[in-house]
């Protein structure tokens, strides 16, 4: 399998990926735990930035110039149904907002057609040591651009 195929796939206006509840990621009644929903959104989040060419990797490594990373600095989630163990669940990522320093991310988790999470997640650009930087014009136009 390539690291392609394990990072989902990128679609008009965004991202999925497809993630099975294990036993690991519920509680003693079998339903997902409500923190393990936020590793289901993390890994959306990170997928979608790998499939548009911006690693963790190579952000900190300052291949869009200097070194920097992306930090959540807000989280809204609704959660509106539970899923339970051997669901096969799809993380939908998309950009919703762009600018300066941060980008806000619309995400869904869904069962099937059925909307289980909503989430708005704004994120912001850091230096190494936490402080606020602008975000570099590759990573918006990549970000904003739909597939890339």
């Amino acid at each position: 399998m390539t690291d392609q195929q394990l990072s989902g796939r990128l679609v008009d206006g965004g991202h999925r990926l497809d993630v099975r509840v294990y036993f690991e990621d519920t509680d003693f009644s079998g339903v997902v735990y409500h923190a393990r929903y936020l590793h289901f959104l993390e890994r959306g989040r990170t997928d979608y930035l790998r499939l548009h060419g911006i690693g963790h990797r190579e952000l900190m490594d300052g291949a869009f110039g200097e070194p920097m990373a992306f930090a959540v600095r807000r989280m809204e989630i609704e959660f509106l149904r539970p899923a339970r163990i051997d669901d096969v669940l799809t993380v939908e990522t998309q950009t919703a907002l762009l600018g300066g320093a941060r980008v806000v991310l619309d995400q869904r988790i869904l069962r099937g057609g059925e909307v289980l999470i909503e989430a708005k997640v704004k994120v912001a650009v850091i230096s190494p040591d936490g402080r606020p930087r602008r975000m570099p014009a590759a990573v918006a136009e990549r970000l904003g651009g739909g597939e890339g």
